[in-house]
C-alpha cells in the first residue's frame, strides 16, 4: 500500500500538546499503541441522537459563511501545510510582528471582526483560546469587501464550526461508503496516513469526528462493523475558508466532498439496494425537464435545460407508487433539485402507471454532461460567484442564488436585489432576460 507522510521537522516540534486537543482524532490502529486512542475518548462523548434528514443533510446543517458575512465569535483551528511553515499567515496584534504558523499549530482562533490601520492595511482579528492573546491577518491587498468576495479566506484555518455540527449529528450514525479510497493513521504525534481501498455501499458507524484540514475540515473516523477495521475521511462540508474554487471540488477533489463520500443513514435504510449503485454517480439530463429547486427556504419549479450535470444525493422511494423521489446536487452551482422518476422501464413493460419520459434511463445518462450552452467567461463568473454582462437569470440564479427581492423596474427592465451585510447588490435585466448592469448600493 501506498505511505504517505506530511510530517516535517519544524511539525514535529509542535505537536506535544495533540493528546490534550479534543479536535485531534486518530484511527485505534495509529502507533505507538501504548498511549490511548483519542478516537475512542470521543466516540464514549456521544451526544443524544439528533434526527437528521439524508436527502438535504449538507444543505440543511452546514451553511456557506462568506467572510462578508462572518461574525465575532466563530471559531477555527490553525493547520498550516508545509507551505505555511514557511510563510507565516498572523502577526501578534500587541507587536506587529509576525508569529509562525508552527507556533500556533493547532491553536483555536476565534473571531473578532475586522479593522483598518493607520497605514490603510486591512486586518482581519482574532484571539487565540489557548493563549488568550490577539492576533491578526493582514490582507495581502484591497479592501475588505474585495478580498471576502473573491472567496480567498484566511490562510491555515479549519473552520471548527463545521466539525462541531458534524460532530453532533454523526457521531454513532451508520453511513454508507461513496467510493474506494480512504485512509488509515499511522502516528499518533504526527500525520503520517496509509490510504486504504474500501468496497463501494459498506455501511459503517462514526466512532470519532474532529479536524482534517484547512481545504478538508472535517475529518470523519468510520468503523467497519464486520470487520472492526477503522478508517477516515477527510471533508468538505460547507466550505466556509477552505480556500477552493468551485471547479477544484470537480475534478480531482471531488472525492473529498462529505456527499461524495458518504450516504447518511438516519437508522432506516431509505435506500434499497436496487437503487443504492446510482448513489453518488454523477448523472446528465438527455432532455429538458422540469425539477423543483429548493435553497433560502424557498421551493419552485425551473426547467432544466438538457446537458445539464448532477450528483445523486438521495433516492427515496414514494409510497404506493413506482416512482422515486431523486435528490439532486446541481455540479456547478451546488444547488438542490428533486425529480420524481421512476426506475420501471414502460418501452419494455408497457406498465400504464408509468411515462416514458419519467424513466431514468431515458431522461439522464450516466457521466459528465456539458455544462449549459454559455460562454468561458460566464461559467467562470458563476464557478467564482460573480454577475457578468450578458448573464441570463438561470446564470444569475447559479452564480448568487435566489435574489432577497425581485422589483418591476421602468422599461421593462427587472431588478434582482441582493442583501450583503453592508450593501444591496442590484443586478439589473433587460427586456431579453439578460443582466445589463451591476449595482451597488
Amino acid at each position: 500500500m501506498k505511505r504517505i507522510f506530511f510530517t516535517t521537522a519544524m511539525a514535529l516540534a509542535v505537536l506535544s500538546g495533540w493528546s490534550q486537543n479534543s479536535y485531534i482524532v486518530k484511527t485505534k490502529n495509529v502507533k505507538p499503541a501504548a498511549k490511548p486512542s483519542v478516537a475512542a475518548t470521543v466516540a464514549n462523548e456521544m451526544p443524544e441522537e439528533t434526527s437528521t434528514e439524508p436527502q438535504n443533510f449538507v444543505t440543511k446543517n452546514f451553511k456557506y459563511r462568506s467572510m462578508c458575512d462572518w461574525t465575532d465569535g466563530m471559531k477555527f483551528m490553525v493547520i498550516p501545510e508545509k507551505y505555511d511553515l514557511i510563510v507565516n499567515t498572523f502577526r501578534d496584534a500587541s507587536t506587529g510582528k509576525e508569529v509562525g504558523n508552527g507556533k500556533l499549530r493547532n491553536k483555536i482562533m476565534v473571531y473578532k471582526n475586522h479593522t483598518t490601520a493607520s497605514d490603510g492595511r486591512e486586518h482581519v482579528n482574532f484571539v487565540c483560546q489557548d493563549d488568550n492573546r490577539a492576533y491578526y491577518f493582514e490582507l495581502p491587498h484591497g479592501s475588505f469587501e474585495d478580498y471576502c468576495y473573491s472567496k480567498l479566506g484566511v490562510p491555515t484555518l479549519a473552520y471548527l464550526d463545521d466539525v462541531d455540527k458534524a460532530r453532533e449529528l454523526l457521531l454513532g450514525k451508520t453511513l454508507i461508503t461513496r467510493q474506494p479510497i480512504f485512509f488509515i493513521d499511522t502516528q499518533y504525534e504526527g500525520d503520517g496516513v496509509e490510504q486504504v481501498k474500501i468496497a463501494e455501499n459498506t455501511e459503517v458507524v462514526v466512532r470519532a469526528v474532529g479536524v482534517g484540514s484547512r481545504k478538508f475540515p472535517v475529518k470523519i473516523i468510520v468503523e467497519d462493523p464486520k470487520t472492526g477495521k477503522e478508517f477516515f475521511q477527510n471533508v468538505v462540508m460547507s466550505r466556509t475558508n477552505n480556500g477552493m474554487r468551485d471547479e477544484e471540488l470537480i475534478m480531482d477533489n471531488k472525492k473529498y466532498v462529505f456527499l461524495n463520500s458518504f450516504s447518511v443513514l438516519d437508522g432506516t435504510d431509505i435506500v434499497s439496494e436496487d437503487y443504492r449503485e446510482y448513489m453518488g454517480k454523477t448523472i446528465f439530463t438527455k432532455y429538458a425537464t422540469e425539477m423543483e429547486s429548493r435553497g433560502d427556504g424557498k421551493v419552485r419549479k425551473v426547467k432544466v435545460p438538457r446537458l445539464m450535470e448532477f450528483v445523486v444525493d438521495a433516492i427515496t422511494p414514494i409510497s404506493g407508487s413506482k416512482y422515486v423521489e431523486l435528490t439532486l446536487t446541481e455540479a456547478e452551482s451546488r444547488r438542490i433539485y428533486k425529480k420524481e422518476i421512476t426506475f420501471v422501464n414502460f418501452e419494455a413493460t408497457g406498465d400504464p402507471d408509468v411515462k416514458k419520459e419519467d424513466y431514468f434511463g431515458y431522461l439522464f445518462g450516466l457521466g459528465e454532461g456539458k455544462l449549459r450552452n454559455s460562454t468561458p467567461e460566464t461559467r467562470a463568473a458563476i464557478r467564482q460567484g460573480r454577475v457578468i454582462h450578458g448573464m441570463t437569470e438561470e446564470e444569475v440564479e447559479l452564480a448568487m442564488g435566489e435574489p432577497d427581492n425581485v422589483v418591476a423596474a421602468s422599461n421593462g427592465r427587472t431588478d434582482w436585489i441582493y442583501q450583503r451585510t453592508k450593501k444591496l447588490l442590484i443586478v439589473q435585466f433587460g427586456k431579453n432576460g439578460k443582466v445589463t448592469g451591476i449595482k451597488t448600493r
